[in-house]
């Protein structure tokens, strides 16, 4: 185990030192550039668009699908990710998380349009992700089936096992006992089998009415810290900003240790340009594709610059030292350091207040990931859906995988969900890069129809696409 988890640590040093920041922030940069900066021109138009109800009523909604997502987006990384990555860059790690959403809100916009301009019809709505428009727009099932692949194995596993881990580590400091983790993994397995075992339209109703619950509760503590501790507000931003160019690296990254933790929690954070959202998106129920990429546009914000500043900023303004939470080991404690955090401002409240909060988004993050993965078992096998016996052994495999996951080290969980996150994004940012003139045609078109002040109807045909399914 020792070995395995030193070679997924060495790939993911290279991912993340080299590689995935050149494509991801390029990506972004093009996408942004090319839409006119569609995440901030059209912010506002996002927003209405929430708003707008279903047509079929055993569809999912615009809003459902931004749930979950934003169920996956918003979870354990928004707490002991942002914590981690200040333990090991220090307070500029969260000028990068900031940089990485705001230019990855284009590539969402852009993956998620696609998605929808290429989604299939199902017998309760729509579905699709980067895995049908790999293989309808580049004719290519091969390359769809092995993202399909990389996308069950880094949600339904790397990732399900890592929010488990979490989890586990914040609860149970409550629990002690020799068999804590084994108890608690159990338990959490079988909560999340509650819902995993009722499929996708179960995931969307739980995930509608908790996320935005837990997300606006989380934001409400934060504020209350930032206020408690406003003198420390100056020099907090003023060491975000100095320090997000610091040159020295522990671990050999480019540009700095900030550099790529921030990067890398923030990719893992708001998954950007990886190919998980689309997922969700092409389940929506919406008149014009644009609407959606629009919409998933949004969730990067929410989480990234929402949800992980409120984590930074409740960490930062308590001015605790980061260095005394790295163990002997030179593992950093990640959990310790953001519940030492709450605990200076509210007590033992504090520490009850983050451990809820993060239980939560865990769970919330389970049942979203899974989501993903089942989605994508679809198109490896078409009739995966109409046998029932199958998708309940894939269903419970995913509820085994959760509990294995309680068992795991700090190290190997992280460096694993890094990595299979990052090769998702080798295949999916390539692709919405050739195909990202499809994104931008249909973006014209929207704009086009709302001058005329129409609500924007889709045709294929009207930007030059004959090989879909949905938009005849």
């Amino acid at each position: 185990m020792d070995t395995f988890a030193s070679i997924v640590s060495t790939i993911s040093g290279w991912l993340y030192g080299y590689i995935l920041i050149a494509l991801l922030i390029g990506a972004g940069l093009y996408f942004s550039v090319r839409t006119g900066f569609v995440q901030l021109r059209l912010l506002g138009e996002s927003i209405r668009v929430i708003k707008e109800p279903r047509k079929d009523r055993d569809a999912i909604s615009s809003f459902q699908a931004l749930m979950v997502s934003t169920a996956s987006r918003v979870g354990t990384g928004n707490i002991v990710g942002v914590t981690g990555a200040i333990i090991a860059g220090g307070p500029g790690a969260v000028f990068w998380m900031w940089i990485i959403a705001l230019v990855g809100g284009a590539s969402a916009f852009v993956e998620s349009t696609l998605a929808q301009i290429y989604k299939k019809r199902g017998e309760n709505g729509s579905y699709g992700g980067p895995a049908y428009y790999i293989k309808q727009a580049l004719h290519s099932p091969a390359l769809g089936g092995t993202f399909a692949i990389a996308l069950i194995l880094t949600y339904m596993g790397g990732f399900n096992a890592l929010a488990s881990y979490n989890m586990t580590d914040f609860v149970k400091v409550y629990f002690p006992g020799e068999n804590a983790t084994l108890v608690i993994g159990a338990v959490i397995a079988i909560l999340a089998a509650l819902v995993i075992l009722g499929g996708g339209k179960r995931i969307s109703k739980v995930t509608q009415v908790v996320v935005p619950f837990m997300a606006m509760l989380y934001i409400g503590v934060a504020l209350v810290v930032v206020i408690l501790n406003i003198e420390n507000l100056p020099v907090m931003f003023q060491l975000i900003f100095s320090e997000a160019f610091n040159p020295q690296s522990a671990f050999g990254g480019l540009m700095g240790a900030a550099m790529m933790n921030g990067i890398k929690r923030g990719l893992y954070s708001n998954e950007a340009g990886i190919g998980s959202a689309p997922n969700a998106a092409a389940s929506a129920d919406v008149s014009h594709p644009v609407k959606q990429g629009l919409v998933q546009m949004l969730s990067v914000f929410l989480d990234t610059l929402v949800i992980c500043t409120a984590t930074a900023f409740m960490i930062l303004c308590t001015n605790l030292d980061a260095s005394l939470y790295i163990d002997a080991a030179g593992n950093s404690m990640n959990a310790a350091y953001i519940q030492d955090s709450l605990a200076a401002n509210f007590g033992a409240f504090g520490s009850f207040f983050i451990t809820a909060a993060l239980a939560l988004f865990a769970y919330t993050t389970l049942i979203g990931n899974y989501f993903y993965a089942e989605m994508n078992i679809s198109y490896l096998y078409k009739d995966a859906q109409s046998n029932k016996t199958f998708m309940f052994c894939y269903r419970l495999l995913a509820v085994v995988i959760i509990f294995i996951g309680a068992q795991f080290s700090a190290g190997l969980a992280w460096d694993l969900a890094d990595v299979l996150m990052g090769f998702m994004a080798l295949i999916n940012v390539p692709v919405c890069l050739i195909l990202g003139g499809t994104a931008f045609r249909a973006l014209d078109d929207y704009i086009k129809q709302r001058k005329e002040g129409k609500d924007p109807v889709f045709k294929a045909a009207d930007i030059g696409i004959h090989d879909t399914e949905y938009w005849k």
